[in-house]
C-alpha cells in the first residue's frame, strides 16, 4: 500500500505517544540538520539524473521517513529494561523457528512483530522472489566475498548516517570484522533455496537484523549522546534503502542511461528479491519502487537531501577499522593469502565505485591505492566475472541448470560457514561518546 504523505507524517508523529521510551524526547516537528532542501549541500547535487526528475512528493516522503524508525520492532526492543536483550533474542529466535505460539508467555509486542513480517503484501510476487534468489546465488558465491568490505566501507562516508555504528563502539578492527561478516551473512543467507519462506533462514535473519537496529535506536536515544535535532532518529527508514537497494539502483541507473524504461524478466526477478528482502527489514512499499525510473527517483531524493558531512573521528575511523579488519576465520596460509588479495581488491573497488576514482580523496581517508592494488583488482575481476558468466550460461541449459545451481548452493553454504555465526546484537555498555555537533 502506497501511503499518502499525510499518513506517513501521522505515523512519524505517533511514535512519540506509542513509544515514549524511545521517542518521548524527540521533537518530530523539527527537521533535523541532516536533511537539506539545498541539493548543492547534499551528497548528490543533481535531482534530475538522466532526465529523471525528483518530485516534491518524493522529497516530502524522504523528509518524513528520515524521522521514522520501525514501530513493531521498536516496541519489542522497548522491553529490554523489563526482559533483557538476551531473552528478547531467544524469544524472537524461537518464534521464527517454531512459531510465536511456541513461545511461553510471548508478549503482545513479539506477536505483533512476527505478524508484521508474516503478512506478505499483495505487491510482492513470491515466485519472482524465488527466481531472484536463484539468480543472485551466482554473484553471492563469486563476487560478494571480494566486494563486501569495499561496499561496507562506503556506508561510512557520511557522518549523519554513520553515527549509529560509531556509537555502538564498532571502531576497532575486531568489531569491524564482526559487523562485516554479519552483514555478509545476512545477504548470503537470503539467497539460499527457501530461505525467505516463513520458517526459512533468511526470514529469521531479517527479524534479527530488525531487532538489532531497534536495540541500537533504543540505546542511542537513551545514551545522552544522540542529538535528534542534528541527526534525526538512529537508522531511519531512508538509511536502510542503500544497503538493500544499491545494486538495483545501479542497474536501474544503467538502464535509463541506455534509454530503457522497463526491466527484463531476469532483471525484474532481481528487483523483486531486493524489494521483498527490504520489506522483511521493515521498509514500506513507498520506498520500494518497481520501475527503473521509480527506483532512481526515490534513491536520488534520499541522496540529494542527505547533507554532506565527513567527520574523521566518526567516518574516517570506521573506514580505516573496516579496511584493517582481518575477515577470514583463521590464520591458515590459504586464508592469509585470500586476505591480502581481497583487501587489495576492496581498496580498488572502493576507489572506483564510491570515490569516483579520486585517489587524493581516498588518501585523505587513509586509503592508499597502489598500482599493485589495481592489478590485483583487474585480475580478480576477470576471474570472478569469467566464473559468473560460465554459471550464467549453465543456468540457461536444461539438465545443466540444476547441477550448476546445486554447486552454487554448496558454495554459498561454504561462505556462511566461513563468515561464522551472526549474533546481531549490540551492547549498550560499549557505546562511545558522539563527536561534537557542528556549531
Amino acid at each position: 500500500m502506497i501511503r499518502s504523505i499525510e499518513e506517513v507524517r501521522a505515523r512519524v508523529a505517533a511514535q512519540k505517544t506509542l513509544l515514549p521510551a524511545f521517542y518521548g524526547t524527540v521533537d518530530f516537528d523539527h527537521t533535523p540538520e541532516r536533511f537539506t532542501e539545498d541539493a548543492s549541500l547534499a551528497v548528490v547535487t543533481d535531482r534530475a539524473p538522466m532526465g529523471v526528475q525528483v518530485t516534491q512528493d518524493d522529497l516530502d516522503r524522504v523528509r518524513a521517513y528520515t524521522m521514522l524508525g520501525d514501530q513493531v520492532a521498536d516496541a519489542y526492543a522497548a522491553l529490554i529494561p523489563e526482559l533483557g536483550f538476551r531473552r528478547l533474542i531467544a524469544m524472537l529466535t524461537q518464534a521464527c523457528e517454531q512459531g510465536v505460539e511456541a513461545v511461553r508467555d510471548a508478549p503482545p509486542q513479539l506477536r505483533a512483530f512476527i505478524a508484521d513480517m508474516e503478512h506478505t503484501p499483495d505487491w510482492v510476487d513470491m515466485d519472482l522472489v524465488r527466481e531472484g534468489a536463484r539468480l543472485d546465488r551466482n554473484a553471492t558465491a563469486h563476487l560478494a566475498p571480494f566486494a563486501i568490505r569495499g561496499a561496507f566501507m562506503a556506508t561510512f562516508l557520511n557522518k549523519y548516517s554513520a553515527l549509529p555504528m560509531a556509537l555502538t563502539g564498532t571502531l576497532g578492527a575486531e568489531t569491524a570484522a564482526k559487523r562485516v561478516n554479519e552483514t555478509a551473512t545476512f545477504f548470503t543467507t537470503t539467497v539460499l533455496p527457501g530461505a525467505l519462506e516463513r520458517h526459512g533462514e533468511g526470514f529469521k535473519a531479517a527479524a534479527m537484523v530488525r531487532l538489532m537496529h531497534s536495540m541500537v535506536r533504543f540505546n542511542a536515544l537513551r545514551s545522552g549522546q544522540w542529538d535528534a535535532k542534528v541527526y534525526g532518529v538512529p537508522i531511519p527508514q531512508v538509511d536502510q534503502m542503500p544497503a538493500g537497494l544499491i545494486p538495483i539502483f545501479l542497474m536501474a541507473f544503467a538502464l535509463i542511461r541506455k534509454g530503457r524504461t522497463t526491466f527484463t524478466p531476469y532483471e525484474r526477478a532481481k528487483v523483486e528479491l531486493a524489494r521483498y528482502r527490504c520489506f522483511l527489514l521493515g521498509l514500506p512499499q513507498d520506498l520500494l519502487a518497481d520501475t527503473p525510473e521509480g527506483i532512481v527517483r526515490i534513491m536520488t531524493a534520499r541522496n540529494s537531501t542527505l547533507r554532506r558531512g565527513f567527520d574523521d573521528a566518526t567516518c574516517g575511523v570506521l573506514i580505516r577499522a573496516t579496511l584493517a579488519a582481518y575477515l577470514p576465520p583463521d590464520q591458515s596460509p590459504a586464508n592469509r593469502l585470500h586476505d591480502r588479495i581481497e583487501r587489495r581488491f576492496a581498496k580498488a573497488f572502493f576507489l572506483r565505485h564510491f570515490m569516483e576514482g579520486d585517489r587524493e580523496r581516498a588518501r585523505e581517508l587513509g586509503i592508499e591505492v597502489t598500482r599493485l592494488d589495481e592489478v590485483v583488482f583487474v585480475v580478480c575481476a576477470l576471474l570472478v566475472y569469467g566464473r559468473m558468466t560460465a554459471f550464467r550460461i549453465a543456468g540457461t541449459i536444461p539438465g545443466v541448470r540444476d547441477v550448476a545451481d546445486a554447486i552454487l548452493v554448496r558454495r554459498v553454504r561454504g561462505l556462511l560457514a566461513r563468515y561464522g555465526h551472526a549474533e546481531y546484537t549490540t551492547d549498550a555498555s560499549k557505546y562511545r561518546a558522539a563527536a561534537p555537533a557542528p556549531a
